[in-house]
């Protein structure tokens, strides 16, 4: 790890991250822009999780309690600021950030530790400047209170991919279908097939980020075409995979 100290409204620090390394549930009495300069990281903050590849960052306000995994070996950098402009000061929640070639370029020129105060003053400026917002579906997938379909839902976390219907589950925990049904409705708030589609789509989000092929990727969490898998995709988060984690250009000024 390292720390580069900026100024008293920025601070950048580094952190190499081995595949699965986790920062566990903290706060922070700043504000934090949390981003993969290489890799992939996984952030849950408040009550979302999101996959960031190198193309996105995630604003966390102070305060707020999160957690950081790298889903690959990972670079992350970590802006923590103390005062935001007036614009910022309305971002309550966590905010998913596009990181364009220039914003990461300037990031990484803030951390040289000899940059002048001139020099370092206008970078942290125009970075400030550059936080775009973009829209990204969160997939999250809260567990049945039932212990037998709380079961069910643990297998399946870690078997994505795993077909087997309702009745089957049923006859493995000592339920019926009809009852595994009603439980998964009444303690996750949706339907059984649905919560295992966005354990599929949350499954498939760090293969993707990484760029693996969508073949690969789809048969990995249980999908026999990737025509299906792209229209399950697309039907939770409104867009295709080859888009999700597209950076969008800001607006004109």
């Amino acid at each position: 790890m390292s720390r580069n100290r900026h100024s008293d409204a920025l601070v950048i620090r580094s952190h190499s991250m081995l595949p699965g390394t986790r920062f566990h549930r903290h706060t922070h009495p700043t504000h934090q822009l949390a981003w993969a300069s290489g890799g992939t990281l996984t952030v849950a903050a408040g009550s979302g999780t999101w996959v960031l590849p190198s193309t996105r960052a995630l604003w966390v306000p102070a305060g707020v309690p999160h957690e950081v995994t790298s889903a690959s070996h990972s670079t992350m950098m970590s802006l923590y600021l103390s005062t935001v402009p007036g614009t910022m000061s309305s971002w309550t929640g966590p905010r998913p950030v596009a990181v364009s070639p220039l914003l990461a370029e300037l990031i990484r020129y803030l951390g040289d530790p000899a940059l002048g105060t001139d020099r370092r003053d206008r970078g942290e400026a125009l970075v400030l400047d550059l936080l775009e917002p973009v829209t990204a579906t969160t997939l999250d997938t809260p567990l049945p209170t039932d212990p037998r379909a709380c079961e069910v839902a643990q297998a399946l976390l870690n078997d994505p991919a795993c077909q087997y219907s309702l009745d089957a589950w049923g006859r493995r925990v000592g339920a019926s279908g009809r009852t595994l049904a009603r439980l998964f409705l009444s303690g996750t708030g949706m339907p059984f097939g649905r919560w295992r589609t966005l354990v599929r789509l949350q499954a498939a989000l760090p293969a993707l980020a990484a760029g693996e092929p969508l073949s690969r990727v789809s048969r990995a969490v249980g999908y026999e075409t990737v025509s299906a898998f792209v229209a399950a995709f697309r039907r939770e988060t409104g867009v295709t995979p080859g888009t999700y984690f597209r950076v969008s250009r800001p607006p004109s000024r």
